[in-house]
């Protein structure tokens, strides 16, 4: 089949790489001028390494490993919890990593065929005949395909030919992230943290090459303005924690190295494609950062849409696979991760909580939202 993938993320190049490798002839149309490298660092776990070795990208030096998360609070920096995740990565067989989103990519890009990806294209539409669809581009262009695939993010133009509509909504919370070199214990070990308190939630990862992947969460109007300085803004808020990581990270920060992304969140629904347009990742099923699974969705998503069209031979069964495959993984996904669990101050629940259990639940819930840890 023909098909056009619209979006260069992590998703669509991961669609691509899939379906290319099965035969089909696939094009990667991206708005930007070249391959993003914003995003700060993601955390991949079992499921999304899984996917990854699947389709042939290597990931053992990639980032950093995770093994342990721990929750600190924030105004003794108390531990709370620590969460034994090496065993879901011992018991599936594919580890967790965290790197830095730009290394994904490239990765995910590398060994394309030459002409695969197209830079500088805005998709503004999509229009279907009864044997093709035709996608719209800003600078007037077009392309006709079998299959457009939607993976162009939480603000989805492709969407709208599949729903009509925006189906997002604000989730009242906000991440203000940074990727960057601080020397501190975190950095070099395997060992993530989450320090928790009223103020909000900090957290903070290994994400490779001496390089600290960080982020702050707080309740926050998606509508409100900037302030004038984020780092001023998150050194007056959180600056007199005593979780000497927090401080450590306050210290490096500055303005002209920190992301904000506005947390949304959607109700995950059946109807994932309409004829010959299907979504996937953001697109598909927005949600907030807080269990980080964004990018695992999106490459779980990915490989079962390939392995959908693959298995049934025809294209409205395989996209009928692909998102009876995918409903339910996302849609737990999206109910936790919407529910912003993870950000909010509850220490006495957190301490009281024995680590066991959630170390199991955390085991439990990777195969539970995952389609291909479930072969």
């Amino acid at each position: 089949m023909r098909i056009a993938v619209i979006g260069a993320g992590i998703g669509g190049l991961a669609a691509t790489r899939a379906l290319i490798a099965d035969g089909h002839e696939v094009a990667c149309y991206e708005h930007a001028e070249a391959l993003r490298t914003t995003g700060s660092a993601i955390t991949i776990w079992s499921n999304g390494t899984a996917v990854l070795h699947a389709l042939g990208v290597s990931y053992a030096d990639m980032g950093a490993p995770i093994d342990v998360l721990g929750t600190l609070r924030g105004t003794d920096g108390r531990t709370l919890m620590d969460i034994d995740v090496s065993r879901a990565a011992v018991r599936y067989g594919f580890p967790h990593r965290s790197t830095p989103r730009r290394e994904l990519i490239r990765r995910l890009a590398d060994g394309l065929p030459p002409g695969t990806l197209h830079f500088g294209r805005r998709a503004v539409g999509v229009e279907q005949a009864p044997d093709s669809a035709e996608v719209r581009f800003a600078d007037g262009s077009a392309t006709t395909a079998d299959l457009v695939i939607g993976a162009d993010g939480q603000r989805s133009v492709i969407r709208l030919a599949v729903h009509g509509t925006d189906p997002t909504r604000s989730a009242g919370w906000a991440t203000w992230q940074g990727l960057t070199p601080v020397d501190t214990e975190t950095t070099h070990s395997r060992r993530g943290l989450m320090v928790i308190g009223k103020e909000g939630m900090c957290g903070l990862l290994p994400a490779g090459n001496g390089l600290l992947q960080w982020w702050f969460d707080r309740r926050w109007d998606a509508d409100a303005p900037q302030p004038p300085s984020v780092a001023a803004m998150l050194k007056e808020r959180y600056g007199h924690w005593a979780a000497r990581p927090v401080v450590e990270t306050l210290a490096a920060a500055d303005d002209s190295h920190i992301e904000f992304f506005a947390h949304r969140r959607q109700k995950v629904t059946r109807g994932w494609s309409r004829g010959r347009v299907v979504l996937l990742g953001d697109a598909a099923h927005t949600m907030p950062p807080t269990v980080a699974q964004g990018a695992n969705q999106a490459l779980e998503d990915a490989y079962a849409l390939a392995r959908g069209l693959r298995r049934t031979g025809d294209l409205q069964a395989g996209l009928l696979d692909y998102e009876r495959s995918r409903l339910k993984g996302a849609r737990m996904t999206q109910r936790i991760a919407g529910s912003e669990m993870t950000d909010k101050y509850t220490p006495l629940a957190t301490r009281l909580t024995p680590d066991a259990l959630v170390t199991g639940f955390h085991t439990w819930w990777i195969r539970a939202v995952s389609s291909i840890l479930n072969e």
